[in-house]
């Protein structure tokens, strides 16, 4: 007999949080919006080339660890609350690891931390800071990261004091 229904592929992202990011150009713009930070800071505050390069790093940080890896849920009612529980960086992709907007947003904290790092020479006090920020964001990214909360840290009070999701330093 024949086949009377027609077989139809879901859309790859439902969640409206996250499926912005699957929009074409959207990493041009991404990239384009740091280089311009940079133009900016360079401008204002008149510092050397690498310190820009720092502080746009450095604001890159604060800003994409608070709103991929530490806010949780969705500002959309019509998800009913399904992904409350969950961090930006662990709603996109449907939670899938490795896919190609996973590893674009891994590696731009290293491009960005290379640039900063060589445009100030390795100097200290510029490479502690750079050197930090990027080893926070690509940590939060691993995969054996995904749903991690280090200490209980941001874990859902849901949980009760148990140890689900908690990640524990073991050392022998």
């Amino acid at each position: 007999m024949a086949n009377l229904y027609v077989k139809a592929v879901p859309p790859a992202d439902l969640n409206r949080n996250t499926e912005w990011f699957m929009y074409p150009g959207v990493w041009t713009t991404y990239i384009l919006f740091l280089f311009f930070s940079w133009l900016l800071v360079l401008s204002i505050f008149g510092c050397s080339p690498g310190m820009a390069w720092t502080v746009v790093n450095l604001a890159h940080f604060l800003v994409t660890y608070h709103f991929f890896h530490w806010k949780k849920g969705t500002p959309f009612a019509d998800d009913q609350g399904i992904y409350n529980g969950l961090t930006w960086w662990e709603q996109i992709d449907n939670g899938k690891q490795l896919t190609r907007n996973r590893k674009f947003l891994t590696v731009v904290p290293v491009v960005l931390y290379l640039i900063a790092s060589h445009t100030t020479d390795y100097q200290h006090p510029m490479l502690f800071l750079n050197t930090l920020a990027v080893l926070v964001l690509v940590i939060a990214k691993f995969p054996n990261m995904h749903k991690v909360r280090i200490f209980g840290i941001n874990a859902d009070k849901s949980l009760g004091g148990h140890a689900e999701g908690v990640f524990c330093f073991c050392f022998v």
